[in-house]
């Protein structure tokens, strides 16, 4: 076994105020991703990486990683009360680092979990999360058409959406059929919508998924980017060189429904905790997903701020939500009884 030499992580104070943890248990905290998750940060005079995740079943949790082993004896997280948020400050953590959450459940059960803040997520078939510190410098022309897009109204002006799924549009012939990535789509995407006339292009989601196959639609991570096509700040620089031709950018978003795969959000501290515990109106019949349980704050709170995270964080203009139908009526795709 290796052996490592650490500093006392809790000898810091926790990095979450009373304010925060009152909105989050409101359910009204709209920046909760700024609080939740891994946040690379200067804390007490130190560098580190704050983490925390919610997960009020939960008996323990600790934050493993490639920092540790991946040992979760080594670093268990600070309970901070009845509202279920488990933090921790690991100094001399940084971006780059890989990680997870090993849970200890009620029923006395080990899981790993990826963080459902993560805002960088391995390239699948690996599913950790990865710490990530975002460091585009947006351009000036990105700043204008921030400013511009607030003085217009915008809906009195023509609209013209050419959808894009950015993994099968156009591949690298010359490299086995690859995927472009963000930054080779910023450019040939960029003249191909120009030349055509568009003025906005909607893509397919873009969010973290396992399988390639579900396009998109089967989320995994809420916050972050589909490692496939590059890091995140390759994705902040397609969004600015879209601006940068005068055209805007629409998500897929999918709040709809997520997969049941062990490493992510189902059951992820041992209870439905993201989805309905009812199985009739937890879980789609059709696309054998689950669904979200949204008459829960926490659960309400983790959505309405992930479509407020990609508008600021990402600068996209617009989100075009997923499945409606299935979110409003409880008989969808249901046959009666």
């Amino acid at each position: 076994a290796g052996r490592f030499t650490i500093e006392d992580p809790y000898a810091y104070a926790p990095t979450l105020g009373e304010l925060d943890l009152h909105l989050m248990g409101e359910g009204r905290h709209k920046e909760i991703y700024e609080k939740l998750g891994a946040h690379v940060t200067e804390y007490q005079g130190v560098r580190g990486t704050a983490f925390a995740v919610w997960a009020p079943a939960a008996r323990a949790v600790s934050v493993v990683g490639d920092f540790n082993s991946w040992d979760g004896r080594l670093h268990p997280m600070r309970s901070l009360g009845l509202n279920g948020i488990w933090e921790l400050f690991l100094p001399e953590v940084g971006a780059g680092a890989r990680y997870k959450y090993e849970i200890l459940t009620a029923g006395g059960e080990l899981a790993l979990k990826a963080d459902p803040y993560a805002q960088e997520t391995e390239h699948p078939p690996k599913t950790a999360s990865v710490v990530t510190e975002p460091r585009h410098v947006w351009s000036d022309a990105d700043a204008k058409w921030i400013a511009d897009r607030r003085a217009q109204a915008p809906l009195g002006r023509p609209v013209s959406i050419y959808e894009v799924h950015l993994g099968s549009w156009r591949l690298n012939t010359l490299q086995g059929n690859r995927s472009l990535s963000y930054l080779e789509l910023a450019d040939e995407l960029a003249a191909y919508i120009t030349d055509l006339g568009f003025t906005h292009v909607e893509l397919l989601p873009v969010m973290a998924h396992p399988f390639s196959g579900s396009w998109g639609y089967q989320v995994t991570g809420y916050f972050a980017p589909t490692p496939r096509h590059g890091s995140p700040d390759d994705l902040r620089t397609f969004v600015d060189r879209m601006h940068e031709h005068g055209i805007g950018v629409i998500l897929d978003w999918v709040p709809a429904h997520f997969p049941r795969d062990e490493f992510a959000l189902a059951r992820f501290d041992g209870t439905a905790l993201y989805e309905h515990d009812d199985p009739r109106r937890g879980a789609h019949p059709d696309w054998g997903t689950l669904v979200f349980n949204y008459g829960r704050l926490e659960v309400r709170n983790f959505l309405i701020a992930n479509a407020l995270f990609w508008l600021r964080e990402y600068h996209v203009d617009g989100l075009r939500v997923d499945a409606v139908a299935s979110m409003l009526y409880l008989d969808y795709s249901r046959r009666a009884r």
